[in-house]
């Protein structure tokens, strides 16, 4: 409410929220035994969704952030076997440690990191791509991705509360997804924000204007809009 335009900007949180649950559920079906949530925030997923109660679902994050969640859930009865670990993931020795633990666990697994790469430096995206590449369990990995264009404007509009929080925005690979492929990860689904918001009737304010202006521009021009944002299910390699 207090950032500039976040309010006109809440179509994306809502977007990606969806194709998440979409996509979750669908590596779910496929035979996913576990998901290990890294980041988790204030996430009610285990609560939330319809999901077997035979999973085992593992929320990942700062113990401040974490310890207050399942303070407020306290009373609610997740839908799944729920565990919160409270880790700092920088500590790469302790979140290798909780990875291998983990995937010796586990059969097929699902990683999920929303909303957290773009906060990241290139470098330590890569070294968490290996790290999560490291467990054979570790069979999928859900991210959410921005292009360097869109970085531009985010930077643009919310880069000063940001670096002021000691949390810039910094990834957003030119290559895309390509990115990840040097470390064991290759895209198995793209969901653009662009063309879901559109499907849900989510779209922000004015799309119907680039929607007219969208067939003038060449085909690779178009499909750099369509990956602008985006959410991503990667699969090991």
């Amino acid at each position: 409410r207090t950032m500039k335009r976040g309010a006109g900007m809440a179509w994306a949180m809502i977007v990606r929220t969806k194709v998440f649950d979409e996509l979750l559920l669908g590596a779910i079906r496929e035979g996913a035994d576990l998901v290990l949530n890294l980041a988790a925030g204030l996430d009610a997923r285990p609560w939330r969704l319809e999901l077997p109660p035979s999973l085992r679902w593992v929320d990942v994050d700062l113990p401040g952030i974490l310890n207050h969640k399942t303070e407020a859930m306290k009373g609610e009865t997740p839908r799944c076997r729920y565990e919160a670990v409270t880790l700092d993931l920088t500590d790469r020795a302790a979140r290798r440690a909780l990875f291998a633990r983990l995937g010796a666990e586990a059969k097929r697994a699902i990683v999920v990191t929303e909303g957290l790469l773009i906060y990241l430096t290139a470098e330590q995206v890569g070294e968490l791509a290996d790290d999560l590449r490291a467990p054979p369990s570790f069979r999928w990995w859900l991210i959410d991705l921005a292009s360097p264009d869109l970085l531009k404007i985010m930077v643009r509009y919310w880069g000063r509360p940001t670096e002021k929080a000691n949390a810039p925005f910094q990834f957003a690979p030119a290559e895309g997804t390509a990115f990840f492929a040097p470390h064991g990860w290759r895209e198995l689904a793209f969901r653009s924000a662009m063309e879901e918001a559109r499907r849900m009737r989510r779209e922000m304010k004015g799309s119907w204007f680039w929607r007219l202006l969208l067939p003038l521009y060449s085909a690779k021009r178009r499909e750099g809009f369509r990956r602008m944002s985006g959410s991503v299910l990667l699969e090991r390699k």
